[in-house]
């Protein structure tokens, strides 16, 4: 059975920092494009940033972009988002997920599309106050 769990959201002040984890179980797949997705209330799912398993190849949002890092740890298929320098705009529920099969390299390219992903996590909460 696939499994994504999210950990690490919380509530901190504007300029402070998180770290995401999401820790994936169940499956093995050489070539995936792993994801980190955020919603607002009322907003649609934004893509905040993707990596490409294949070659290392992140993306990041115009929004996130110098503030949040995505990486991955091979050994235990889990991929993180460092996030610093958060403001209240960064208030939203997070979600990881993973895209295993089809076009995987080009799911990774440019803002990603939820319709795509295989599995997602349950989501982990951030909030950030002023």
């Amino acid at each position: 059975q696939v499994q994504l769990v999210e950990s690490g959201g919380g509530s901190v002040q504007a300029g402070g920092s998180l770290r995401l984890s999401c820790a994936a179980s169940g499956y093995t797949y050489s070539s995936q494009c792993m994801a980190w997705f955020r919603q607002a209330p009322g907003k649609e799912h934004e893509g905040v940033a993707t990596f490409y398993t294949g070659g290392g190849s992140t993306y990041y949002a115009d929004s996130v972009k110098g503030r949040f890092t995505i990486s991955r740890d091979k050994a235990k298929n889990a991929w993180y988002l460092q996030m610093d320098s958060l403001n209240p705009e960064d208030t939203a529920m997070y979600y990881c997920a993973t895209a295993t099969t089809g076009a995987v390299r080009w799911y990774c390219v440019g803002p990603p599309s939820k319709n795509v992903f295989d599995y997602w996590g349950q989501g982990t909460q951030v909030t950030v106050s002023s």
